[in-house]
């Protein structure tokens, strides 16, 4: 008996699928293909002088600071752990920041609680760790229990602080450096509350002259009515030093948990 020659196109072949194979859908179809990936920032100069994972701060001046919430929070309001990204202007993703909270002080503390808080670069790594004591978050008790905020990079060693000065009615910050040497001042409005505009934090240097600012972007009504997710912006000069920018990003979670939180929202 004589085999019929075998047409070589109609056979599907390893690492092909022919088109009218009803499984090249399926394989063209991935789940995976149409998940959008987190755009990284390239990897910075390794060459700059500076902790570990603070190069990306080397050659900017504008951070974008974006809270999220997930679908609990949002559905239940019921209070979980802060997590934010923080991208350059170019929309680029540099850091990824996650609190670290106990349910009791989550829970019973409020937006007063103590935290530490994990900033992780591209590698995983953490490169800088917040840590904020229990303190009293009542407008009453801050002449007594004043706010602050302890920045190292990397975790174990101290870069600077944040510090609450007392006012009873404009917010103003003190950034200091590992020496306790004052190196900003952060001067915020009157009214706190966000009724269609930003609300500004200004960034004095040591000669009260306004070099940046911290913005608390307004997200819209609907955003704002319905969940405390914040974004935030801070403006710096490109020439300050690494370790300063890296405290003045510290700054920005100090303020969003006294002001912006769920009690600060309440108590504007």
């Amino acid at each position: 008996m004589s085999q019929q020659p075998v047409d070589s196109a109609s056979q599907p072949t390893y690492g092909t699928t022919p088109s009218d194979d009803p499984s090249a859908k399926l394989i063209q179809q991935q789940p995976n293909e149409d998940k959008p990936s987190i755009n990284w920032a390239p990897s910075p100069d390794s060459a700059v002088e500076c902790p570990p994972g603070l190069e990306y701060l080397a050659q900017i001046d504008t951070l974008l600071i974006r809270e999220d919430v997930g679908v609990f929070q949002l559905m239940t309001d019921i209070e979980t752990a802060n997590t934010y990204v923080v991208r350059n202007k170019q929309g680029q993703q540099i850091y990824y920041v996650s609190e670290e909270i106990n349910c009791c002080d989550l829970q019973c503390c409020g937006e007063g609680r103590p935290f530490e808080m994990r900033i992780f670069d591209n590698t995983k790594k953490e490169v800088i760790h917040l840590s904020r004591p229990l303190r009293c978050n009542s407008c009453c008790c801050w002449c007594c229990c004043l706010q602050e905020l302890t920045v190292e990079a990397p975790p174990g060693n101290r870069i600077g602080k944040v510090n609450m000065d007392w006012s009873p009615c404009w917010p103003s910050f003190t950034v200091t450096d590992e020496n306790d040497e004052t190196t900003f001042t952060l001067k915020g409005p009157c009214i706190t509350c966000s009724c269609g505009n930003d609300v500004e934090f200004d960034v004095h240097d040591t000669n009260d002259e306004k070099v940046g600012r911290i913005a608390k972007e307004w997200a819209g009504l609907l955003k704002e009515a319905l969940t405390d997710a914040d974004n935030f912006a801070i403006t710096f000069p490109e020439s300050t030093e690494v370790k300063n920018k890296a405290v003045l990003l510290g700054a920005i979670f100090l303020i969003d948990f006294i002001y912006f939180g769920k009690r600060g929202r309440d108590d504007n």
